[in-house]
């Protein structure tokens, strides 16, 4: 039975490399539609607690990885010499950047380095991990051919850009259509057919690197219009105009616009990376993106803003940003998600401690952080959310609008509030700044 027989079976057996916030969902995904599913990841840890059934990711329940264990349809392992037991490889690893905004391809590298290792004839490989226009041509491919094999005979290769949203409640991997592109026509039918067992929608297109392409676009396109309601957030502050009020109304033309929202910086591991990814490789063919280096400035600079406002807060009432205590009220990069990968929460913590600020943070699905990529000496612990405990503070600056949150009381028990998600909405109270 050749593979895309054994595809069409549900006989293949899938292994999945990184079980993160975009793999493990794919193990679950492909489990469901009765798939084996070998996962692999470097951390040991990890992958003992999957091994027990349970899960380290808040919206994916223990109960269901249990149940797959259960069921013998899902193992995880730090293995890789199990890779060439696999009839398919989806790779879901990191893409950071380095300090200097260059794409970082270590993880792809090491990842690739091992698949080329065991790579045999018959196998499927996806990378899925967001990346700069040529890297699976480039990268992958040189590696894999090296051994002898030629691509869409005796192996297939795609790029299929991961599309997950944590916590999202109406999209999941299943109903987020899939664009895929191979190398040859024969991996991309190899490719569209895999990804068509386990998800509803698969959007052909003819080349790995129009794929690759695609994911930059959509997080291009919401960077750059958040950098634009970011800067028009600033102008309207000092024209005295509340910008959520400026959004809210040109959200009721029915055509022609589309709303964005300001914040206090990007958070994720998609909007403040990816752009960059596309600008760096764009130096090759001597272009210039202007659109993305300057909205990669000013959302950037958006967490010094926020300590900006409430500085400025705090020297109304007399005091000094230095010695203040400062609480936090979220440190996940988005509501409602225990996700703090590149939250501008962290950064405006540690700008806050450089000034000399005394602070504390809260976050309902955090209990604790430490050793993040760009701060690995900042380890701390929420704080208890009481009002004799709000009391103490001289500001509590809201960061992330998480639903628990109690808005009308966090304001009637604060001396000052700094809202950055216009969380406090319909409140009326001298204590509000909005930044």
């Amino acid at each position: 039975m050749d593979l895309l027989d054994k595809i069409k079976a549900k006989t293949a057996h899938v292994g999945i490399i990184g079980l993160g916030y975009v793999g493990l969902p794919l193990v679950i995904r492909y489990c469901e539609e009765g798939f084996r599913v070998t996962g692999f990841d470097i951390d040991q840890r990890k992958v003992e607690r999957l091994n027990r059934g349970e899960s380290y990711i808040k919206h994916i329940p223990s109960g269901k990885i249990k149940e797959l264990r259960q069921k013998r349809l899902f193992e995880a392992t730090t293995d890789y010499s199990r890779l060439r037991n696999v009839d398919c490889i989806i790779i879901c690893v990191p893409t950071p950047l380095k300090k200097n905004k260059e794409p970082d391809l270590g993880y792809v590298d090491k990842t690739s380095d091992e698949v080329a290792k065991y790579l045999r004839k018959g196998q499927l490989v996806s990378l899925e991990s967001t990346t700069y226009p040529g890297t699976t041509r480039e990268i992958l491919l040189t590696k894999f051919e090296r051994k002898g094999l030629k691509a869409g005979k005796d192996f297939f290769l795609v790029f299929s850009p991961e599309r997950e949203d944590p916590g999202n409640p109406r999209f999941h991997t299943k109903n987020i259509p899939k664009v895929v592109g191979g190398i040859t026509p024969e991996c991309t039918k190899t490719g569209e057919a895999l990804y068509g067992q386990t998800i509803n929608r698969v959007i052909v297109v003819s080349s790995p690197e129009v794929a690759e392409f695609t994911k930059l676009l959509e997080n291009i396109f919401r960077g750059i219009n958040i950098a634009l309601v970011n800067e028009l957030k600033m102008l309207a502050d000092r024209m005295g105009i509340d910008i959520w009020e400026v959004i809210e109304a040109s959200s009721t033309k029915p055509f022609g616009f589309m709303p964005f929202y300001p914040g206090p910086g990007l958070g994720g591991h998609c909007i403040p990376i990816d752009p960059f990814y596309l600008s760096w490789k764009a130096k090759e063919y001597e272009f210039s993106t202007r659109f993305i280096e300057l909205a990669g400035e000013i959302n950037t600079g958006m967490p010094n803003y926020v300590v900006a406002k409430i500085a400025d807060g705090l020297n109304r009432q007399g005091k000094c940003l230095r010695n203040s205590k400062i609480l936090i009220l979220g440190v996940a990069y988005k509501k409602d998600t225990d996700d703090i990968r590149e939250s501008p929460s962290v950064e405006i913590i540690d700008i806050l401690k450089d000034k000399g600020a005394k602070v504390d943070y809260n976050d309902p699905f955090i209990p604790s952080f430490s050793g993040m990529r760009h701060y690995p000496d900042l380890s701390m612990k929420s704080s208890e959310l009481t009002e004799k405990s709000l009391k103490k503070y001289d500001c509590a600056a809201i960061i992330t609008n998480h639903s628990q949150y109690d808005y009308p009381w966090i304001v009637k028990n604060s001396r000052l509030v700094v809202d950055t998600r216009n969380a406090t909405k319909g409140i009326r109270s001298r204590k509000i700044i909005k930044a």
